[in-house]
């Protein structure tokens, strides 16, 4: 029904009325848009045409500088907020004109912009709340902050013990067979490259006869008087000496045959020395033999194909062994910071849950205090908060949160206990409370006034005007006695023309609220004595 409208809202209390189907809940339909909530094309005038809704907001002091930065976006102290949905049903989100997602845009709008109607009543029996209200006069904001922090600690070490339980668990499985197959490795004292020199040495070993005869024909072929190499050697070297010494045509020959009698006279010294070396040794034999066997037996059994392969093979199982052997050390490790982390929590506990016990106290006679002025003189409360044996997100207390609205009255939960005009009024009490210990955002109560009378209606109209000298405070109502307060007032209205109905909304200036509050009193028909009531009220 809106077709296209702006309005700038100023600081204090602002009063919307209107009549009921005006388009009052169009207006909460556009800023629950902008507070991240997901887009209805059935809420679109015209379905053929991009729908935009923006709003600016002055967050310089909500304190959201590392949201903005957290979020990669640009802090601006007037910052924009844009909802674009498109034809096709897809809608955009912008922040500063950088684009983000719906969960974002509903972190930031909690911050902003707090909708206050029947439903979010019911947020007053929700236990996290109840510990807000608690916690907001108890002053316990840095000592939750560290507690977080410390809780942080706590649970990071509960799931690294835990995975390194199941590690263990899965380590112990194989550790036997590990150790096993390591021992055997270990015990082959492996080394690399002795497989090709343990087949040499084997060879050698396992022929020696055979070798003996042959060195021993090698000495005699080289020194045998009658036939060796070497006796002929010498000859041969003389004559050519002798030629050489005639004529030096001959030299060269002379020192090429010098050079092969050097060697050669090598080679006998090496075969003699190899003869003195060489003796049958079956012990050896049997060692070198067993070895080969082992190795051989240890590559056909890991499928591989040298003695480095093994080497390698136990390097790895040798770590793993040592892993399963040193988890124990770590989980001792673990636990021993785990008990100092559960000392520190311990400690934060007990400093949020003794500030708790104080400030539940001057909670219930502030709540009686305001609740008394709503019409509700014998309203009670029974807040208490016992440590348990766990660490919850906020501390350790169990919270217990019960209400009775009538004298010598049964106390129970706040859902059981209240109606829905009493728990409204316990949640404009709370707000107010609240407003005077942290810094709310902008709140919007949508016809908090049900079913209260006019005497009533006044005193919740002056606990809205008190909460407005700190915050931005809008109300939607019915009743002239709470329209009467704002420091500005807006009509929500409807006009129709031959094709289409259109909502409006309009500023009213003194005389348009005096014409607005008397029919709120007395109907369409202005009397004279509903505008003397109208002044008196605005008066």
């Amino acid at each position: 029904m809106i077709d296209d409208l702006q309005v700038t809202f100023d600081d204090g209390l602002t009063i919307i009325t209107g009549e009921t189907g005006a388009g009052k809940s169009i207006l909460l339909g556009g800023l629950s848009l902008i507070l991240g909530k997901r887009a209805d094309l059935s809420s679109i005038k015209d379905a053929s045409r991009k729908c935009i809704i923006e709003a600016t907001f002055n967050i310089a002091n909500y304190n959201l500088v590392s949201f903005f930065e957290d979020e990669d976006l640009d802090y601006e102290i007037e910052t924009i907020i844009r909802r674009e949905i498109l034809p096709s049903g897809k809608s955009r989100a912008f922040v500063n004109d950088s684009p983000v997602n719906l969960s974002v845009l509903a972190n930031l709008g909690e911050h902003l912009i707090d909708i206050h109607s029947q439903h979010q009543t019911l947020e007053l029996a929700n236990n996290d709340f109840q510990f807000q209200i608690i916690d907001a006069l108890a002053n316990n904001s840095v000592n939750l902050q560290e507690y977080k922090k410390e809780l942080k600690v706590y649970n990071s070490l509960i799931r690294t013990i835990a995975k390194l339980k199941e590690e263990k668990a899965e380590a112990i499985k194989e550790y036997d067979y590990n150790l096993f197959l390591l021992n055997e490795l270990v015990e082959a004292n492996l080394v690399s490259g002795e497989l090709s020199e343990l087949e040499d040495e084997y060879t050698a070993l396992n022929n020696v006869e055979e070798i003996k005869g042959e060195l021993q024909l090698s000495y005699q072929l080289l020194n045998d008087e009658q036939v060796g190499v070497l006796q002929a050697m010498t000859s041969l070297k003389n004559s050519l000496q002798k030629l050489s010494d005639l004529s030096n045509n001959y030299s060269e020959l002379s020192n090429r045959l010098n050079s092969v009698f050097i060697e050669l006279d090598d080679v006998f010294s090496e075969v003699e020395a190899a003869q003195d070396d060489i003796e049958a040794n079956p012990a050896r034999l049997e060692e070198v033999n067993a070895k080969l066997q082992k190795l051989h037996n240890l590559l056909l059994k890991h499928s591989f194909e040298t003695v480095e392969e093994l080497i390698e093979l136990r390097d790895v199982l040798s770590q793993k062994v040592l892993a399963t052997e040193s988890i124990d050390s770590s989980i001792s490790e673990k636990e021993i910071e785990l008990q100092k982390a559960i000392v520190l929590l311990e400690k934060q506990a007990l400093n949020i849950h003794n500030s708790r016990k104080k400030a539940i106290p001057v909670l219930v006679n502030q709540l009686k205090d305001i609740l008394e002025k709503l019409g509700m003189p014998n309203a009670n409360f029974e807040i208490s908060v016992d440590l348990s044996d766990k660490f919850y997100v906020n501390g350790k207390d169990d919270l217990s949160f019960l209400f009775t609205a009538n004298k010598g009255g049964e106390f129970k939960e706040l859902k059981k206990a209240a109606s829905g005009g009493e728990l409204s009024r316990i949640m404009l009490a709370v707000k107010s409370i609240l407003a005077k210990y942290i810094q709310l955002p902008t709140i919007m109560f949508d016809e908090i006034d049900t079913g209260v009378s006019g005497e009533i209606s006044h005193k919740m109209g002056g606990i809205m005007q008190e909460m407005s000298r700190t915050m931005q405070v809008f109300t939607i109502t019915h009743l002239p006695q709470i329209a009467a307060k704002g420091d500005a007032h807006y009509k929500v209205y409807k006009t129709d023309n031959a094709n289409e109905t259109v909502t409006h909304l309009m500023k009213l200036n003194t005389e348009e609220r005096i014409v607005e509050i008397a029919q709120m009193l007395g109907g369409k028909e202005t009397t004279t004595s509903a505008i003397a009531h109208a002044k008196q009220l605005l008066n």
